[in-house]
Formats: C-alpha cells, structure tokens, sequence
C-alpha cells in the first residue's frame, strides 16, 4: 500500500511576499529541521489529539508532532516556508495540513484544538496579546498551551532572534495574557539553543506551559 503525504495551504489573494519568503528561499532550512528541544522535551504533556502550531515556518516542530501521531496544522504568513515544509513532511513520511495566513487576519475557533504550540512565534506586542487569548478560547477542556520564545533580555546576547523589544517577551505580561490557562510551568532561563543557522547559541528564552481547566 503505498503511503499518501499532502498538504492543504489556503491563502488569501492580496498577502504580499514577505521578509520570511525571502528568507526562507535561501539555500537549507533557515532553523534546520530538527524539533525545539523544549518542545521535545515536554511533548508527554501534550493529549493526543488536534495541534495547531502558530508560524510554523518550515515544518520542524509540525513533522516531528505528525510523527508522534498528532492530527497536526501549522499556520504561517510565507506561503515558502509551507511549501518546505511538505516537502518535509513527504521526506519524513508524515502527514501534514497548513494555513498560508497572516497570523493578524488567521482566526482560532473556540474549543477546537487538543493543543496549541508557539515556539519563536515573535509578533507585536498588540497582535501578541489578541493571539493568546485567541489561543486561551480555542483550546478544548484539557488543551494544553506550550509555548518557548526570545525574552527581553536577548537583546544582550547575539545568537538570534528579533531585534524589536516590542517583539520580545516578558514572562510576567505573558501569564497574564494567558489567563484562563492553570500555569503549569513558567519560567526564564538562559540556554544553548542550537537551531539551523538563526538559533546559535547561549539565549535568554522564556518558557510557558498552560493547561485549559
């Protein structure tokens, strides 16, 4: 029986080529192909079931989530990045879906969702807010919220990551855009955070697992 791979993109007509496009055409897999180890390390926590994971990029942490037998989605604004990322999912011998969308127009439905996944999902500070409470209500009684990004003070090292402070995180503002979710785990630490080319290096992160009551 031979195995079937696909992908499904939906985008909307007027999206512009974005900085990610760009980035993503360039030779390789901008953050390799290997899953967030934080992400890894943690996935027991995850119920099987429905993920969504937010600019999901290449398909990293969505292939290895459709490995462990999780009913994956990633949503990202570079239609590029999608498109490596099936080509991921194919090499892998997983399945896959993907949204192409902008993450300010994509909406979450409420109670949808097993999981949701945000590794590196730097936004500003206003869409950021709006996303995780979307993020809150589209989570099923159960659902479990895992998210490791950059924190403020990355800024002080060079080893990846947005330049913006806007788009950086505070552990403490994003417990309370998370209100709704039992905190499970909460913290800001440094850690050598080893991912393609982008990700090189010893890195301020914060780190956040929330369970939906």
């Amino acid at each position: 029986m031979v195995a079937r791979h696909y992908i499904t993109i939906h985008w909307r007509p007027l999206l512009k080529k974005s900085s990610w496009d760009e980035r993503y055409s360039e030779p390789g897999f901008a953050y390799g192909t290997e899953p967030n180890d934080f992400l890894v390390s943690v996935v027991n926590k995850i119920p099987m079931g429905k993920i969504l994971s937010l600019a999901e990029g290449e398909g990293r942490n969505a292939v290895y989530l459709a490995s462990m037998g999780y009913e994956v989605t990633g949503v990202d604004g570079s239609e590029v990045g999608l498109q490596k990322a099936m080509k991921l999912a194919a090499a892998r011998g997983v399945t896959i879906a993907t949204i192409h969308e902008d993450l300010s127009c994509f909406e979450i439905q409420a109670d949808q969702w097993d999981a949701i996944i945000a590794c590196y999902c730097h936004v500003p500070s206003t869409l950021r807010i709006t996303l995780h409470k979307s993020a809150v209500r589209g989570l099923k009684s159960g659902g479990v919220f895992i998210l490791e990004a950059f924190s403020k003070e990355q800024l002080d090292y060079d080893t990846g990551g947005p330049q913006s402070l806007d788009l950086l995180m505070d552990l403490d503002e994003l417990v309370q855009e998370l209100s709704g979710l039992e905190i499970l785990h909460a913290v800001k630490i440094l850690r050598e955070v080893q991912e393609g080319n982008r990700h090189t290096g010893l890195a301020s992160v914060v780190q956040v697992i929330g369970f939906k009551p």
